[in-house]
């Protein structure tokens, strides 16, 4: 293997941790952490609306954490669970992916499913200051057809 190829997955791999390490500040309720995750100006488009720059993301998703903790348990309210990461590096210190998210609530009923929803992130990225970050990510839900409809 060239040294580019072997340089190349070590930073695909940078990216994959920056997307499952998203998941996990958000479903543990560590929202003050997201600076670890996206650019200053980042914007999210998800179920909860769009969001741009970090205070806005983190604020958003502090709400959608408090929405859906409906037993005020401050753990683990829902779970992303993300897969089939694609990255492409469009150059030095840009790439593109996606990913598979499969979304879970964890305050139903043990009779209810707890399947939220099922999409797939399709994000960009930018490498600041040395570390990948999100720069832009956009949930397309792919099931139910209506998720803003929780």
């Amino acid at each position: 293997m060239s040294e580019r190829k072997l340089l190349d997955l070590l930073e695909k791999e940078e990216i994959r941790t920056l997307r499952l390490n998203y998941s996990q500040l958000l479903d543990s309720g560590q929202i003050h952490k997201m600076e670890e995750v996206f650019t200053s100006d980042a914007r999210v488009e998800v179920t909860v609306g769009e969001m741009k720059g970090i205070e806005q993301i983190k604020q958003g998703l502090k709400n959608a954490y408090d929405e859906f903790d409906t037993h005020n348990r401050k753990h683990f309210p829902f779970v992303h669970a993300v897969m089939n990461h694609q990255i492409v590096l469009t150059d030095k210190t840009t790439a593109q992916g996606e990913c598979y998210l499969i979304d879970f609530v964890t305050s139903r009923e043990q009779s209810e499913s707890p399947l939220l929803l099922v999409g797939r992130y399709l994000d960009r990225y930018e490498k600041v200051d040395g570390q990948w970050r999100i720069s832009h990510s956009k949930l397309d839900v792919v099931w139910p057809a209506n998720s803003g409809d929780q």
